[in-house]
């Protein structure tokens, strides 16, 4: 099993979302995050004054997968957020030792 860990520009999530259900992606973890890459922020101006936004608002969706259906999850989520500008974000794979849901007991890809 692994963990795809994506972290997005807002206003693509739900084409993310549709691009994953597509695919048969059941489950996913969305959380709002704050960061910055080489995008490093920007200038904003507020009642004539100038200050730095240092932290970008994102999205960060979390899945667990089979480790089958790693490359068509990262496709999707490529091909549904690019927009080809900067700041377009990143996918983060990790491995998974164990999955247990916590109603039933089952564990692993019974678990998902």
């Amino acid at each position: 099993m692994k963990k795809i860990e994506a972290v997005i520009k807002p206003f693509k999530l739900d084409d993310v979302r549709e691009a994953l259900s597509e695919i048969d992606v059941t489950g996913m973890t969305v959380t709002e995050v704050k960061g910055f890459g080489r995008q490093k922020g920007h200038t904003e101006l507020y009642r004539g004054a100038e200050y730095v936004v240092d932290f970008l608002p994102k999205v960060k969706i979390e899945m667990i997968v089979m480790e089958d259906r790693v490359d068509a999850c990262i496709e999707a989520i490529i091909n549904s957020a690019r927009t080809g500008k900067i700041g377009d974000g990143k996918i983060f794979v990790s491995s998974v030792e164990k999955t247990v849901r916590i109603r039933t007991g089952e564990q692993d890809s019974e678990a998902l």
